[in-house]
């Protein structure tokens, strides 16, 4: 075990605290699978979520630990041939996707022969959140003008968020949101970032417009936003308002305290509740302290990422801690308060905690490139300790070396005094 510990680089808090919500989701995820398992088998066996749940997370954490083996400047490259790519596979699944727990079917593929649905649009903001932070840093070093960034950068970014907007309007939102803020980051003009932001809001009304016009182009997606909406602004009952309602009967039976681990009732009435409204089984199990905790604990996670950030040496490496991490604490911010009802349901899941396998393992791609980013630093800090060693040891044997010479010549100069004393010579005779 102390050899592992050993192996791994990077910043250690961001290990511990990626380790603590990983183990902690056990917990939760096996108390509310509970309906999955009474649903699907009829038996109410969660052992099989639990084992299914534990390799998710085994295989997410030998992804962080390979990833964070290889040098973060080696996904510039990657970024740039692997965006053609994803969108063949947005483009894909927006024709071909299949549906999750009855959730829209343009969001997950079924991967061919190993039966394990994907989320191509998580796999799509990674690439894309890389790209952003290469074209940002390569912009340095070159004059910037808005026309060649006009092509060279939002182009792709409205082709990828073109591609997943039809069919989950809030990954979008939250992607271009967090691209916006790479871009301010970035010293991207604030000017531009305007007018990009004004592009976008007329390009997603056109759309809308579009959608309304011929309806049968992307079924059912206008009246679920509106239904959303509409939930969300009045107290008329729906699945999404009925899911809310639960959510915040957990949250309220969980008092300070909690009801305990396993003890939670609504489980058995929330149909995501080991995906989307986990927080709230996680509040009425573990209480208002427990939930606090756990707030508390993304908080530190946006810490670290913030002193990862500033401690990068290159302005690629700053972006990309910044573009990969505060999406992550940010989707964990949405889905709690998607529980609380000061969002509408958006079907964000809780990152680390909430049950899944491709969800799960693209933030644990995007954790391993932050630590390889971590790591590098880490290096260059060890470089610089090593470097300071040797020049105290090699000072230390020239100060040494100066001293022997300096006490031979010494001794010398006194066996010279000797010999030239007279009374030396008298008592010699």
């Amino acid at each position: 075990m102390k050899n592992l510990i050993n192996s791994l680089h990077g910043d250690k808090v961001i290990w511990a605290l990626v380790a603590f919500l990983a183990v902690f989701s056990f917990m939760p995820v096996f108390s509310a699978s509970s309906n999955l398992a009474y649903m699907r088998h009829g038996t109410g066996n969660t052992l099989t979520y639990l084992i299914k749940h534990a390799v998710h997370i085994i295989i997410g954490f030998f992804i962080i630990y390979k990833i964070h083996k290889v040098p973060y400047h080696y996904f510039r490259g990657v970024s740039r041939i692997a965006l053609p790519f994803v969108w063949l596979l947005l483009g894909y699944t927006l024709v071909k996707g299949t549906v999750i727990d009855g959730a829209n079917a343009s969001r997950w593929i079924q991967i061919p022969f190993l039966g394990i649905s994907f989320q191509t649009s998580t796999f799509a903001a990674i690439v894309l959140y890389v790209y952003v932070a290469r074209y940002l840093s390569k912009t340095r070093e070159i004059p910037l003008k808005f026309k060649n960034s006009l092509v060279d950068l939002w182009l792709p970014v409205f082709i990828t968020l073109g591609l997943i907007f039809p069919a989950n309007f809030s990954t979008a939102a939250l992607l271009f949101a967090m691209v916006l803020m790479i871009a301010f980051i970035g010293k991207y003009p604030l000017q531009y970032i305007g007018l990009i932001l004004a592009l976008a809001v007329a390009a997603a009304s056109f759309f809308v417009l579009l959608v309304i016009a011929f309806p049968k182009a992307f079924p059912n997606r206008v009246d679920t936003w509106k239904s959303r909406i509409e939930n969300f602004t009045s107290d008329k009952p729906g699945e999404d308002d009925y899911q809310i309602e639960k959510a915040k009967i957990a949250i309220a039976s969980g008092n300070v305290y909690g009801l305990g681990p396993g003890k939670s009732v609504q489980k058995n009435f929330l149909p995501q509740s080991s995906s989307d409204f986990i927080y709230a089984i996680i509040v009425e199990e573990y209480g208002l302290m427990g939930g606090l905790t756990i707030l508390f604990f993304y908080m530190l996670l946006l810490f670290r990422f913030v002193i990862a950030s500033h401690k990068a040496n290159t302005l690629f490496g700053k972006l990309v801690v910044i573009g990969l991490g505060f999406p992550i604490v940010f989707q964990a911010l949405i889905n709690m308060a998607v529980a609380v009802e000061l969002l509408p349901v958006t079907g964000q899941t809780l990152p680390l905690i909430s049950s899944g396998g491709s969800s799960v393992w693209m933030t644990c791609i995007a954790l391993g490139i932050i630590l390889s980013v971590t790591k590098k630093e880490e290096e260059i800090a060890q470089e610089e300790a090593d470097k300071q060693r040797r020049e105290e040891a090699l000072q230390r044997l020239i100060d040494k070396q100066l001293l022997e010479e300096e006490e031979a010549e010494r001794a010398g100069s006194q066996g010279q005094n000797e010999d030239d004393n007279p009374m030396n010579a008298v008592l010699n005779r």
